[in-house]
């Protein structure tokens, strides 16, 4: 995988994804005199002997206590010392390594007041692989991420510990063996570091990330699914949804129609068909799937705008030799976006749980009950099925707005917060989930289309068919139902049931 070069301010989204996947980076060297201007205006301001919040003051609700100038390197040591206080687990390596690089380019703009050493060091732990660990638990998402940005900054100053060569050692060792030394933080730098939205943004870049995955599989299982029902494409004419105008709406129902095209199955009832009307499960996949396209692009551009964005707080404005106190750290964008996120996901994974649903109902699918030869005797997809509505309603459950919560913080100086980092972290347990009802759906359309004896469905669906009975064989008679699921819940996730339908038919959410 080729390395990614950061171009601070304009890093694209499929940039981001590379880098969440594993990308070695780099950073542009046309930044570094930004850079330089921006530390060197930190020490013109201090000069004036005025006081600038972060610089020479407390934090939070101390910042009315001036510093003296013999402390100011212990404040800023300190600030990452008392901040690192989050709980829980360990964040995932690749959302750490994501949240670095966001803070990397952050910094890199030239308007955070950090020494190029300092830019330099998070560089070079991304390069050498020294990861800090991070408990994921314990941001609000204003004034920041404080917490987990903290924990970075630990690991920079050979604080707490990191993870190095696969394995969790003492930040100081990680960073010896890898030939780098601490940091020495300057004026500004600590709260630099700390402030800044870029734990939730990685959380929620990486979701989304997952949710492209998610949302491409489970168009291909609604079209297999469409087939195994032996139900119409007619609601997915190109006509219907020009008038309608919307965007995602088109494309899903292009996908869909294109998934299904020169099918022989479509073609064995497309006369004298005695159905009307399809079950909406079916025939609305185009206006719900293309209203979570909509959704999830909107999530991704404000999520772009985020990722390019410099949201610590005081800004330093090196052409003017002024620090501005503000709120960029306040996460609200985030916390909108990750809810949109969250709404998208359940509703892909309530409409695949519905087609598994009519898939084993005869009464609406024509198919044998349960998806078995012989039902009674066998229970078939009763239980899949019954595990698909489960995952939905433990989605529905986590889906509640994040955003639409807040609690004072620090004395009530930091009264109105915006929980972007909850909102962000908990999206990827609920592509997890959804992921599993995607692949349990793939199993039940796969055996529903191996009933209809003699005939095939379109190229690019008998394509996913022959991958899904590469690993799980069609269902005779019970066995040990659990391994079939693992093994195509792995086919979703790791994005082989969209490779195998062909990407070309499949729409992007970013590209």
């Amino acid at each position: 995988m080729n390395s990614v070069n950061l171009r601070p301010g304009e890093v694209t989204l499929p940039e981001w994804r590379a880098v969440y996947r594993g990308a070695g980076v780099g950073l542009n060297p046309a930044c570094a005199p930004k850079v330089a201007a921006s530390a060197e205006a930190v020490a013109a301001i201090l000069s004036h002997g005025e006081p600038v919040y972060g610089v020479n003051t407390g934090f939070g609700k101390l910042a009315s206590v001036r510093i003296a100038p013999e402390d100011l390197e212990q404040l800023q040591r300190n600030i990452v010392l008392s901040h690192a206080a989050g709980v829980g687990e360990p964040s995932p390596v690749a959302v750490v390594r994501l949240m670095m690089a966001l803070k990397l380019a952050s910094l890199a703009q030239g308007f955070s007041g950090v020494q190029p050493k300092t830019v330099a060091l998070l560089e070079a732990m991304l390069v050498k692989g020294v990861i800090p660990i991070i408990p994921a638990q314990g941001s609000v998402g204003a004034s920041g991420d404080l917490a987990p940005l903290a924990h970075m900054a630990c690991a920079m100053i050979g604080e707490g510990d990191a993870a190095f060569e696969g394995q969790r050692l003492p930040a100081a060792t990680a960073l010896a063996r890898a030939g780098l030394t601490p940091l020495v933080l300057g004026p500004k730098e600590g709260l630099a570091l700390l402030n800044g939205t870029q734990f939730s943004t990685a959380f929620a870049l990486a979701a989304l990330f997952e949710a492209e995955v998610l949302f491409r599989s489970a168009l291909v299982t609604g079209a297999l699914s469409t087939e195994a029902a032996k139900g119409s494409d007619a609601p997915f004419d190109p006509r219907i949804h020009a008038v309608r105008r919307h965007r995602g709406q088109i494309e899903a129902a292009d996908a869909l129609r294109r998934l299904m095209d020169s099918s022989a199955i479509r073609a064995s009832h497309l006369v004298n068909d005695t159905r009307v009307q399809d079950p909406y499960c079916l025939r609305c996949q185009p206006q719900v799937m293309g209203a979570a396209l909509d959704v999830l692009r909107q999530a991704a551009d404000t999520l772009a705008t985020e990722a390019n964005g410099v949201t610590d707080n005081p800004l330093i404005f090196a052409d003017t030799g002024e620090a501005l106190s503000g709120g960029n750290f306040h996460a609200e964008p985030v916390a909108f976006a990750a809810d949109m996120i969250a709404l998208a996901v359940c509703e892909i994974g309530s409409l695949s749980e519905r087609r598994t649903a009519m898939l084993v109902d005869p009464a609406l699918s024509g198919l044998p009950a349960f998806l078995t030869p012989k039902p009674g005797l066998n229970s078939g997809f009763m239980i899949p099925q019954v595990t698909a509505a489960a995952l939905v309603s433990e989605n529905k459950q986590r889906a509640y707005p994040a955003s639409v919560d807040s609690i004072p913080t620090s004395a009530n100086q930091e009264d109105h917060v915006s929980m972007a980092a909850h909102g962000a972290r908990r999206l990827m347990g609920m592509v997890e989930n959804a992921v599993a009802v995607i692949g349990i759906e793939l199993l039940a359309a796969a055996q529903g289309c191996d009933f209809h004896t003699g005939l095939a469905s379109s190229a690019a669906l008998e394509g996913v068919r022959g991958l899904v009975r590469k690993v799980v064989p069609h269902l005779d008679d019970d066995r040990l139902f659990h391994p079939d699921m693992a093994a195509a819940i792995q086919l979703v996730a790791s994005g082989q049931v969209a490779t195998a339908a062909g990407e070309a038919h499949l729409p992007w959410i970013a590209r």
